[in-house]
C-alpha cells in the first residue's frame, strides 16, 4: 500500500521527509485542538479502543439471506389479432336509417348540379344565338361620294348574324349594286347598305322595254284579280273578261287574251333594283302589259263593260290554247261543260305526271 495513512505496518520515507521539511516552519496561530478520540486525526499513536472494536468486528459472520436482486422485466408479447371478416351485405346504404341522410344529401347535391349545368348551357346557347356568321358585301377600297361601283370595289366578309339587317347588301345581290353610284362615302371594309346607293328608277324608261309594233297598256288590278299580288315583271298571264253580253243581257266570262307579257308592276320593271325600294313602294295597283294595238283596244273596251281577271302562267308554258266557247250562266248551271273540263283537266295532269292519257273510247 502506498497510502501512509492506511498503511500502518511501516513508514513511508517520502512522507517522512516531507514532514521533516515542514517541521521547521513556524505557525503563528494557535494550534487547532484535535479531538483525542478521533483515530483518523490522531497521528502520534494508536487508539486502543478503535483497534479493539476492529478486532471484535473482524470475527463476525453474516448469516442472513443474500439480498434478492430485481429481475429484468421482459415485455409480454401481445396476443395475435383476429382476422376481420367483411360485414355482410345488408342492402343499399340509403336503405339504412343511418345512411339515409347522407344519401338524401348526395341526391340533392347531384340534382342541384344538374340544374346548374342546365342553366349554364341554356345561358351559353342564348349568348351564342345570333352570333352565326353570314357573308355580306364590303368595300375593298375607300369609295367617295358619287363613285360608280364595280366588281373590283367589292368583296365579302363574314359578320355575326345579329348585326345583319335587310338593309345590308348580300353577296348574291352584287349584280344590283354594280354600276350604281354611292350617295355617301364608304370606308374600306365597311358593309354596303342599300340606302347608300342611288335608285336607278328615276332614269328608267319603260319605252326601252317595248318591242317594235307593240304597245304598253296599264290595267288596274286588285288583290284577287291580280293573282294576289304575285305578278312580277316578265311574267306571262292570260286575261279573262267578265261582263254582260249586250245582245242577250247574259253574264259571260271569256278568256280574251293569252300569253301576255307583264312589262311592269306599278313602277317596278325587270331591271329595277327592288332592294333600293321601300316596302310600301313595292306594292302596286296596276300592271303594264305589252300588247298589240288591237289587243289594247279590246282591253280598254272590256274594262268599260265589266272587269278583268288575270291568271298566271308557268314561265315555260308559252303555247296558245285552241279556241273555246264562252262560260255563261247556262253552261255553269247545266254542268255539262264542267264534266268535260274535269275530264280534260284530269288528262292534262296525267300527262304532266308522265302517265299516258286514257283513250277517248275507254
Amino acid at each position: 500500500m502506498s497510502d501512509y495513512l492506511w498503511d500502518k505496518s511501516g513508514r513511508d520515507a517520502d512522507v517522512e521527509a516531507f514532514e521533516r521539511s515542514l517541521s521547521g516552519l513556524a505557525y503563528d496561530q494557535p494550534a487547532p485542538a484535535l479531538p483525542k478520540s478521533d483515530y483518523l486525526w490522531e497521528k502520534s499513536g494508536r487508539d486502543a479502543e478503535v483497534e479493539s472494536l476492529e478486532l471484535s468486528l473482524s470475527g463476525l459472520a453474516y448469516d442472513g439471506d443474500p439480498p434478492v436482486l430485481p429481475l429484468r422485466r421482459v415485455p409480454t408479447p401481445s396476443p395475435p389479432l383476429r382476422a376481420m371478416r367483411p360485414p355482410a351485405y345488408r342492402g343499399a346504404p340509403w336503405t339504412h336509417a343511418k345512411g339515409m341522410p347522407l344519401a338524401l344529401a348526395a341526391g340533392m347535391m347531384l340534382m342541384g348540379f344538374a340544374v346548374a349545368w342546365s342553366a349554364l348551357m341554356k345561358e351559353q346557347a342564348d349568348v351564342r344565338r345570333g352570333w352565326n356568321l353570314v357573308p355580306v358585301l364590303v368595300a375593298t377600297v375607300d369609295l367617295s361620294e358619287g363613285t360608280v361601283v364595280s366588281m373590283e370595289h367589292l368583296s365579302q366578309r363574314s359578320v355575326p348574324e345579329q348585326f345583319v339587317t335587310s338593309s345590308v347588301v348580300k353577296p348574291d345581290s352584287a349584280n344590283y349594286v354594280v354600276g350604281q353610284k354611292v350617295q355617301v362615302a364608304v370606308a374600306a371594309g365597311d358593309p354596303l347598305l342599300w340606302n347608300q346607293f342611288e335608285s336607278s328608277r328615276a332614269v328608267e324608261r319603260l319605252a326601252t322595254r317595248i318591242i317594235k309594233r307593240a304597245r304598253a297598256l296599264a290595267v288596274e288590278v286588285k288583290g284577287t284579280t291580280g293573282v294576289g299580288g304575285w305578278m312580277r315583271p316578265n311574267d306571262h298571264v292570260d286575261i279573262i273578261g267578265s261582263f254582260k253580253d249586250p245582245l242577250t243581257n247574259e253574264q259571260v266570262a271569256v278568256t280574251m287574251l293569252q300569253n301576255v307579257m307583264v312589262l311592269a308592276t306599278g313602277k317596278i320593271t325587270g331591271t329595277t333594283n327592288v332592294n333600293l325600294l321601300l316596302q310600301a313602294e313595292r306594292a302596286y295597283g296596276n300592271v303594264s302589259l305589252m300588247l298589240l294595238p288591237e289587243e289594247a283596244e279590246l282591253l280598254v273596251l272590256a274594262q268599260e263593260l265589266g272587269g278583268l281577271t288575270f291568271t298566271l302562267r308557268n314561265e315555260d308554258d308559252l303555247d296558245v290554247l285552241e279556241e273555246r266557247g264562252r262560260a255563261t250562266i247556262s253552261t255553269l248551271m247545266s254542268g255539262e261543260r264542267t264534266k268535260v273540263l274535269q275530264q280534260k283537266r284530269f288528262n292534262t295532269i296525267q300527262v304532266i305526271r308522265g302517265a299516258a292519257a286514257p283513250k277517248k273510247n275507254e
